[in-house]
């Protein structure tokens, strides 16, 4: 808690009024984070920076930031690495199902189905089948998804999970 002195200005009557004050904390950095945008924004905040560093940094405009932390746009994938290089954690959660996981990846790494595809050596038109649901990988391409995914997470250059 700060405390505000004020000395009196009279010769006459000499006095010092204390008042204490109460420094409350920006809303941003009290709630909990739901949306990306609000773990932008708490970082953002916690770091004490306006939203044209962010920008330079991630490298957007200030109005993309000032869009995204108030969730007037979504965070663009291919940004999406950066964002989260700038928040230091990732705040997506890994799914547990393969498809999931692939889903994700593809996500915090801010590939394109053809930048996967390429990964992978897999058509991202297939790819893009699995993750939209509407085929299922067959048994040996589930456990080739697997060992891709599994190569990430223990190989040299590992996904964190």
């Amino acid at each position: 808690m700060n405390i505000f002195y004020k000395f009196s200005n009279s010769h006459e009557t000499p006095h010092k009024i204390e008042i204490p004050l109460k420094v409350q904390l920006p809303e941003e950095l009290v709630k909990e984070p739901v949306t990306l945008g609000d773990h932008l924004r708490r970082r953002r905040f916690e770091l004490g920076l306006y939203q044209k560093v962010v920008a330079a940094q991630i490298g957007v405009t200030t109005s993309t930031i000032w869009n995204w932390e108030n969730n007037w746009s979504s965070i663009t994938l291919s940004c999406m690495p950066k964002v989260i290089e700038f928040l230091g954690y990732n705040p997506i959660p890994c799914p547990e199902d393969l498809m999931g996981r692939l889903a994700w990846y593809k996500l915090v790494k801010g590939l394109s189905l053809e930048q996967l595809g390429a990964e992978m050596g897999r058509d991202p038109e297939q790819l893009s089948d699995w993750l939209s649901g509407r085929h299922k990988p067959s048994m040996l391409n589930r456990k080739i998804i697997g060992q891709f995914l599994a190569s990430l997470v223990h190989g040299p250059g590992s996904a964190q999970r």
